[in-house]
């Protein structure tokens, strides 16, 4: 259900909201963190478990994908081109900075939520 709701919020964020692809990667990510954090405290389920498999889809592979391409026709060297040498790059940038946005927008909720619960547990003692 979460991981539903976090490419409805990806899909929402690219095509209604005109954001970019690791910004809405950013934002599924941390919505995702932010229900998941509760959940796997209180059912004592490990969070990068199910964390990942809420938003794994949502890694840019065929970003990825397109970069080793780029990469291998380099290295054949009979091809190389400015264009393809720049669409290697971006291809291979947009992918990083995307995956760590989707990173940071995980684990951002997480680290938030168990700070803030080691205070409420501290000051109960």
């Amino acid at each position: 259900m979460v991981g539903m709701l976090a490419h409805a919020i990806r899909w929402w964020a690219l095509s209604l909201a005109g954001s970019s692809l690791a910004f809405s990667g950013f934002a599924a990510c941390f919505l995702a963190g932010l229900l998941l954090t509760p959940v796997a405290r209180r059912w004592h389920m490990p969070f990068a478990a199910i964390g990942f498999a809420s938003v794994v889809s949502m890694i840019p592979g065929v970003l990825l994908f397109r970069m080793a391409s780029g990469l291998v026709q380099l290295a054949d060297g009979s091809h190389t081109t400015v264009e393809l040498i720049s669409a290697t790059i971006s291809d291979g940038m947009t992918a990083i900075i995307a995956t760590v946005a989707m990173s940071l927008g995980l684990i951002l909720p997480k680290l938030a939520i168990d700070h803030l619960g080691e205070k409420s547990a501290g000051t109960r003692a």
